[in-house]
């Protein structure tokens, strides 16, 4: 890859350690700080950005699967990785890389002892994760006694950390509810460490729990979209991480009554002028922002999408605009923002963001 091929997602070095210094002036000095990288880092680039924040200074990552982690170990990344869904099929490369599995339940937790007892290791580090409320995974309160008993008896592993999540943190309208789970999470996690008489860091807080609830940081916090620059707060404006640019490929002038597209859904006026850029909803632009529901930014302009996205290509209206082929189009970034793209779609930045895919190459700008 080059650095002027056609698409290109751009991450702006500078605006992640802004985030990042942001984040990080939220806690107190010995709190811990953990960067999601789960999801190709968001659809940034897992490695890139991992590489990014192992530099800034950040104390752990976290993957969603065991082969995330894998691909960051292959990419030299040397922090410590904890992974959300280790599942159970993964333990022996888990192991061997020295990751850190979340153990959602018992039926886990005793597969890794007994990988671990077969390969004679002791005191391997670990993650629970209690359900305090989501309802996803985790142990129940009804569990504890078991898993307490369970853990005394295993010195193949140690409880590195104790965790859960908030599902409305982001939410002001339902904080007692968040204010709830962080009381069963201190509540519950006591009750483990009394049990297993030592005391594991605690984390529970996410990028909108970081921002809202910093006084429940405990020991370490899990920073997800806030790095990538969507905040919580209203009066809080991040810088947004990445730029998804484009290079127009074609311009065409079109007469009144020319359609544009599949469907034929475009219809051009007298005088219209369109361009076509190398991304479609194979690349995350969804098909709803066809049509003219949304528009992207061309040499200090915004100008409409015209007519269907097609897979791999979409049309934009480019009618009073000078350009030329080769020409920048943002399609998001500062303007539009992704949290602009979202609100057209009635969807969240993580969702688009996301969606972008690995053949559209990531590029570090400083």
């Amino acid at each position: 890859m080059i650095e002027d091929d056609f698409s290109r997602l751009e991450l702006n070095l500078k605006a992640a350690t802004e985030n990042f210094r942001y984040f990080r002036s939220l806690l107190e000095p010995q709190t811990k700080l953990l960067v999601l990288v789960k999801a190709n880092a968001y659809g940034h680039g897992a490695v890139e950005f991992a590489a990014m924040m192992q530099r800034a200074g950040a104390d752990y990552l976290a993957v969603a699967y065991p082969v995330e982690g894998l691909e960051l170990r292959r990419n030299g990344i040397s922090l410590p990785i904890l992974v959300l869904t280790a599942g159970t099929d993964f333990y022996p490369e888990i192991i061997e890389t020295r990751m850190e599995p979340s153990i959602p339940n018992l039926e886990a937790l005793k597969k890794l002892v007994g990988i671990l007892r077969e390969k004679g290791l002791k005191d391997y580090p670990i993650h629970i994760k209690l359900d305090t409320g989501m309802h996803r995974l985790g142990f129940m309160e009804e569990e504890l006694p078991e898993l307490i008993t369970f853990l005394n008896q295993s010195p193949e592993v140690r409880v590195k950390g104790l965790f859960s999540h908030l599902c409305v943190a982001d939410e002001p309208d339902q904080d007692a509810f968040s204010l709830e789970q962080i009381r069963l999470f201190e509540e519950r996690t006591e009750r483990v460490i009394e049990g297993i008489g030592y005391r594991p860091m605690r984390h529970i807080l996410n990028s909108a729990g970081i921002e809202r609830f910093p006084q429940y940081q405990f020991d370490m916090v899990r920073l997800g979209i806030g790095i990538y620059g969507i905040s919580a707060l209203p009066d809080v404006h991040l810088a947004p991480v990445a730029s998804l640019k484009v290079k127009i490929l074609q311009i065409k002038h079109l007469a009144a009554g020319d359609t544009v597209g599949y469907g034929r859904w475009g219809k051009a006026a007298e005088g219209t002028v369109i361009a076509t850029i190398p991304v479609g909803y194979a690349d995350g632009i969804d098909r709803h922002l066809g049509r003219g529901a949304a528009s992207f930014s061309l040499n200090g302009h915004r100008v409409p999408t015209i007519g269907n996205i097609c897979m791999d290509m979409c049309m934009l209206d480019v009618t009073g605009v000078p350009c030329t082929v080769g020409d920048t189009v943002t399609v998001f970034g500062e303007d539009p923002t992704v949290s602009e793209l979202a609100g057209i779609l009635g969807t969240i930045p993580y969702e688009i963001m996301a969606s972008i895919p690995r053949r559209i190459h990531r590029l570090v700008v400083r």
